[in-house]
């Protein structure tokens, strides 16, 4: 979920149209949230296949990456990158665990938790807000992060940045492209074994996550070493498009196929074209904002999941009220994380830039 900060890179052409996708990501990810809720089949999800959003957040992670620091990490050196990429990330992560932490104590539809659940749920607090994974809260399925779910994503975005800065960095394309193929079957096995590449998330597919940021994120770095930036006259509408109906595909049981396909070939290519095509002025302050929406919306939607999904199996309403209270929840989150972008996430991170 890495933004390209400008004042790191100010004299680089600034990619606009991929701060948008992010954005459109980040809102296919919440959508897809809620509908998991309602349709616990996934065949009948009409946006089933929302969570590769992820697998795109990873792509672009290690375009931007590579992008904003392979021609700089050396002179910048490794501590002042970790604490650059500590700086971007982990406001977030922290409040993300603390509107977790409310919602559970908080939730008016769930029953309160035992005394035993409290020291569990205390335990899970301060190991959120370090981010260390620990998958032990039965009701809340064993997540890896339970008070804020997506936040598997963010350790897996970690790893990849510590790797990057021992390892990554300094190594030819040829020994990336080898890596990328090893990525790329370890992706394709855990498909194969699992039915899809939803896992991540929890203790029991804990290595998932593993393997699906490891090939998207260096296929993102590839992209931008190599310059594959295709050029086209597609914009942000068309590549956003394109992008959204990966999401929109059907769930059926050739998805352990079908999902390997769109995260190697697919993601990797609308990265590149985003990097390629040209938006007018307009849609640029779309995409900008869409970009800076991004991660407050992605690190601080899923403590109204939990909540959304106790209102569920407690009052079981109709279509029409679902549809009322999803598009009201969407509309209410991208409200919130406008106002923790604005009032929080960036004012912290000026203090702390400014400390630095």
């Amino acid at each position: 979920m890495g933004e390209i900060n400008s004042a790191v890179i100010n004299t680089k052409p600034h990619f606009a149209i991929l701060d948008g996708l992010r954005g459109v990501a980040a809102l296919a990810i919440v959508l897809f949230h809620f509908m998991e809720w309602v349709y616990t089949d996934p065949s009948r999800n009409f946006i089933a296949h929302g969570f590769l959003a992820v697998d795109f957040f990873f792509c672009l992670s290690g375009f931007v990456i590579g992008y904003a620091y392979d021609n700089r990490i050396r002179q910048l050196g490794r501590a002042a990158f970790f604490r650059l990429r500590l700086i971007r990330l982990h406001p977030l992560v922290i409040l993300g665990s603390v509107i977790g932490l409310l919602g559970f104590f908080f939730d008016p539809f769930a029953d309160q938790p035992s005394l035993s659940a409290r020291a569990n749920l205390w335990l899970t607090f301060i190991c959120s807000i370090f981010l260390i994974p620990l998958p032990i809260i039965k009701e809340r399925a064993f997540n890896l992060f339970s008070l804020n779910a997506p936040a598997w994503s963010l350790f897996w975005e970690y790893i990849a940045n510590i790797i990057y800065a021992l390892l990554l960095y300094r190594i030819s394309r040829r020994y990336l492209s080898v890596y990328i193929v090893l990525a790329a079957v370890a992706l394709c096995l855990v498909s194969y074994r699992a039915g899809n590449l939803l896992g991540g998330w929890t203790g029991s597919n804990f290595w998932d996550g593993g393997a699906r940021v490891a090939y998207s994120f260096l296929a993102g770095l590839f992209i931008y070493r190599a310059n594959w930036i295709l050029k086209n006259k597609l914009g942000f509408i068309g590549v956003a498009g394109l992008l959204i109906l990966a999401f929109l595909i059907p769930y059926t049981p050739w998805s352990w196929l079908v999902e390997p396909i769109i995260v190697l070939l697919y993601f990797p290519a609308l990265v590149a074209a985003g990097a390629g095509a040209w938006v007018p002025p307009g849609l640029k302050k779309l995409c900008v904002f869409l970009g800076k929406l991004s991660y407050p919306l992605y690190m601080t939607h899923y403590g109204a999941m939990w909540i959304f999904g106790s209102y569920l199996a407690s009052h079981k309403p109709d279509t029409l009220q679902l549809s009322l209270i999803i598009s009201t929840g969407v509309i209410f989150l991208v409200g919130f994380a406008y106002v923790v972008q604005r009032l929080y996430d960036e004012p912290i991170r000026r203090y702390l830039t400014g400390r630095r």
